[in-house]
Order: C-alpha cells, then sequence, then structure tokens
C-alpha cells in the first residue's frame, strides 16, 4: 500500500547501522549498511555508507559516527551517508514521490528534530514524511507472535526492551503509546561491550585497542549471557573446559575473515561423545588465535550487573521493576507478562532466558512473567515500520510538503504529538503593532507588572542612571580650640 500512490522509504537511523529499504513487497528485506564515516589505514581509503563493502582491509579502522551518546550531532556525517544511500548507484529516489518513515531515539532533543524537518522537506524535497520512536511501531509487527500462537494480536499493554549502541531503554506501550513517565535508560549498550571486550583482550593476550571492527566481529560471535555466572566463572578456571573458544584472527593478506575453530562430536569406544577441536580452514603457523573464556560471559554480564565496572546503575532486571512499579497498579499484571526485546544488544545466547529467571524472582507472585524475543531482533524495528507504512494509519500520521511549507515545524509538532515526549506549544507568529497599539500594549504590560517586578526594574534603572555631579563646596573652618585657665 502506498501513500497517495508514493513509494514509502523505511529508514531505521540506528546509532551503529541503518536498516534501510522501500515499503513495496510482502517480505521486508533491508539494507544494512554503517552510520559512519570510515577510513582503513591499510589502502588509505573513506567509505561511506554502503561503499564499506568494498573494504577488504579491516586492520586499524577509525569510524567518525554521526551519533555519540545515543544522539544525532554530526550532520554532515550523517547527510553523507544518506546522500550515498539515496543515490543511484542504491536505491535511485525520486524524493517529489516519495514518502519517508524513519525512527528516532527516545528523549531526542526538539532542535535536532527542526533539523531533521528541515534536512527532509528543504534538502532532499520528500513528498511527505513521519518520524516516531522505534517503540511506537512495534504494535504493527509481530514481535509478540510465538509458536502457540503465531498470529498473536499486540497486547494493550506491553514493556519494550530496545538495546541498542549506546543506550539500554526499557519503554512501557499502552495502546500503541508510550508512556513517558515509566521509561527508564541504562547507559550500557553494544559500544559500551565492545570496548570492555577489546580493553580485556588487549590486557590478558593481544594489543586490541584499535581493531574496533575485529573486536566486534569476537564479541558477537563468541560471547553469550550465562545463567550462572559463578558456576560458569569456576568452571573457566579448568584447565579443560568447554567454555574455551578459539578465534583466529583474519589474515588480511590471504583475504581471510576470522573465524571460530568449532566443535566436533566423534565417537569414542564406549559410544560416549567426545569433544575434540578441529580447524576450519586448514591451520597455518603463521595464524594469531585469541583464547576466548571467561570474556565470553563476563562482557555481556554488564547489562546485568554494570556496576562490575563502576557504574552507578541497577541491573537490566531492577529497572524493568522500577519501571513497572511506576505504572497504575491495576496494570501491571499486563506489563509483567508481555516483555518484548528488540535491539542487537539481545541476541546474545541466553539473553531472554536470563532475563526471565530474574524477573520471576522480582515479580509479585500472583503476576506472571513473559519475555519475547524474535528470531532477528536487529531488524525487528524495520519489519514493524515496514507493516505500519502498508497500513491505513500511516497517511494520517504523515507531514507533507505542502503542510511544511504553509506551517514549518509547528505542522510537525502538531503531528508528531503523540510520539514526543515532551510535547511543546507552537511557536506563535510575531505580533503586528501599528505605533499607536504598541504604546497602548506597553501601557497595559506594566499596567499588568506586580509590585515586586516592578521594584526590580526599578532598582535596574536607578543602577544604569548616571550619577549627578555634586556641588563643590568651600573647605569648612577648623575649629577654635578651648582653653581653660
Amino acid at each position: 500500500m502506498s501513500h497517495n500512490g508514493n513509494t514509502t522509504l523505511i529508514l531505521d537511523n540506528g546509532a551503529h547501522t541503518i536498516k534501510a529499504g522501500l515499503s513495496a513487497g510482502v517480505n521486508p528485506t533491508p539494507r544494512i549498511l554503517y552510520n559512519a564515516a570510515i577510513r582503513s589505514k591499510g589502502d588509505k581509503q573513506l567509505y561511506i555508507g554502503l561503499d564499506f563493502d568494498k573494504c577488504h582491509d579491516y586492520a586499524s579502522l577509525s569510524y567518525r559516527l554521526a551519533f555519540e551518546r545515543g544522539y544525532l550531532i554530526d550532520w554532515d556525517v550523517e547527510k553523507a551517508v544518506w546522500d550515498n544511500l539515496f543515490g543511484p548507484d542504491a536505491l535511485a529516489l525520486d524524493f517529489s514521490s516519495t514518502s519517508l518513515l524513519i525512527t528516532e531515539p527516545p528523549f531526542n532533543f526538539h532542535s535536532t528534530q527542526e533539523k531533521y524537518d528541515q534536512l527532509v522537506f528543504e534538502e532532499y524535497e520528500f513528498d511527505s514524511y513521519a518520524r516516531c520512536p522505534a517503540a511506537s511501531l512495534m504494535k504493527y509487527g509481530g514481535l509478540f507472535n510465538s509458536k502457540t500462537s503465531p498470529s498473536r494480536p499486540f497486547p494493550e499493554c506491553a514493556l519494550i526492551i530496545d538495546s541498542g549502541f549506546s543506550f539500554t531503554h526499557v519503554l512501557p506501550i499502552m495502546q500503541g503509546a508510550v508512556l513517558w513517565n515509566g521509561v527508564r535508560r541504562l547507559d550500557v549498550g553494544g559500544k559500551l561491550l565492545t570496548n570492555h571486550l577489546s580493553t580485556l583482550v588487549s590486557f590478558r593476550q593481544w594489543n586490541m585497542l584499535d581493531q574496533t571492527y575485529i573486536i566486534n566481529d569476537v564479541k558477537e560471535k563468541c560471547c553469550f549471557v550465562s545463567s550462572s555466572f559463578k558456576t560458569d566463572l569456576e568452571r573457566s578456571r579448568m584447565s579443560e573446559n568447554d567454555i574455551t573458544l578459539q578465534y583466529v584472527l583474519p589474515d588480511f593478506s590471504r583475504n581471510r575473515h576470522g573465524f571460530v575453530r568449532k566443535k566436533t562430536k566423534p565417537q569414542a569406544d564406549n559410544g560416549m561423545d567426545i569433544d575434540t577441536v578441529t580447524p576450519e580452514p586448514a591451520p597455518s603457523d603463521s595464524d594469531q588465535v585469541l583464547l576466548m573464556t571467561n570474556e565470553r560471559f563476563s562482557v555481556p554480564e554488564l547489562i546485568f550487573n554494570p556496576s562490575d565496572i563502576g557504574l552507578s546503575q541497577a541491573g537490566l532486571p531492577e529497572l524493568i521493576s522500577h519501571s513497572i512499579s511506576s505504572l497504575p497498579p491495576d496494570l501491571q499484571g499486563m506489563f509483567w507478562a508481555n516483555i518484548g526485546l528488540i535491539g542487537g544488544s539481545v541476541q546474545f545466547p541466553g539473553f531472554a532466558q536470563r532475563l526471565e529467571q530474574e524477573l520471576r524472582a522480582l515479580a509479585p507472585g500472583e503476576y506472571q512473567v513473559g519475555v519475547y524475543k524474535s528470531k532477528n531482533p536487529l531488524i525487528e524495528t524495520y519489519k514493524s515500520a515496514h507493516a505500519f507504512s502498508n497500513s491505513e494509519d500511516f497517511p494520517s500520521i504523515c507531514v507533507t510538503k505542502a503542510e511544511y511549507s504553509e506551517g514549518g515545524s509547528n505542522a510537525c509538532r502538531r503531528k508528531f504529538r503523540q510520539f514526543d515526549w515532551d510535547p511543546i506549544k507552537e511557536k506563535p507568529p510575531a505580533p503586528r503593532f501599528s505605533r499607536r497599539d504598541k504604546t497602548e500594549s506597553k501601557d497595559v504590560e506594566e499596567y499588568e507588572k506586580t509590585p515586586s517586578e516592578m521594584e526590580v526594574e526599578g532598582k535596574k534603572a536607578f543602577k544604569k542612571a548616571p550619577a549627578r555631579k555634586r556641588e563643590k563646596l568651600p573647605p569648612a573652618k577648623p575649629k577654635r580650640e578651648l582653653r581653660h585657665k
């Protein structure tokens, strides 16, 4: 379904990656590109957006990110990435006949929102567009579908856990709208986890402080969430254990990416399976190997215990409990039963099981705890946005170019008020007075001032007034001293 016959461009504008695609088609498969300008020290090339696919040397990449601490601050990088995506080599858009649906982070600044509006309509000249947080789109997706109920409708009350690149947000949703008074934020995201893993590996084995791309790949392929942290910590200290993995570092001279040496289970004489490590591909004497032991589960543990690195914040389970307790008591049971996970940092194996295990200990006994995670949490927002762009609600949310030309950012404030965490009043137009009206309005304003305000203004005027010149008086005659005989 298209808006006024137009094609809709869906842009899940994340801090680390952008998921982009068109609304046409039943099976939504987005293009995923880095939201950064990346320079390779190997070939001295600058890669922007989709051009990063041409890079073959991932050693010592330097990133210039458009987002810092979860908010868009570098518009030059963002515009360069969008130009690359919208260009003839990628989507090849005709902006005059295209609508845009873009996501924004929670608690976005109003000045940043106005910059979005200006760039969309004045720079690219889209026909119409809509802007909203990712959690507001979940009611159109299938996040809460399960094997037993594959077409389950979105619940009236749900709690969305959005763990992204910079932060992890807890967002309560009621009838599709975010309850902003119950939103909580944890300052732990994918970026912090990658940096922490880089520090641990550099301290224990190889210096990997500049290898952000490689360490991020290690994190995604090796890390998992432990269901019993102390037990796994003791197991990892044993000489022979099933936790240690070998990650073979990439060899760019042979155009070989990094990989994990897999474990196979051949049959022994007694019929039992024996874990053996077999390399794939064939090993070489020049291979550099990272031994991943307790780093595999101690890095994702920061989401549940951020105090391990000195952050004075509660973990994610406590944050969820605090968020639900701030909501109306008669609705809290529905929020406990409908907890959905989205974002790239919830993809660790064992994440949902560990979270549900700890939430059951915190939830009241009469409430049921339900945690739902889609097959691919990274693109769940995009899939929900794709369904929203093809729904009947989408045209009523969009701001057209004609409306923006007439009302400016005020038109966007009116349409997107339901998505805004702090809806502000529209900026009133400047009043036009005649000379007589100005004097009359000035008198009225002075009449309406309180005595305290008039007193303050009087003191200010007294300070600004020039000091009066004092007349010089003749010097006083000295008094005669009386002498007593």
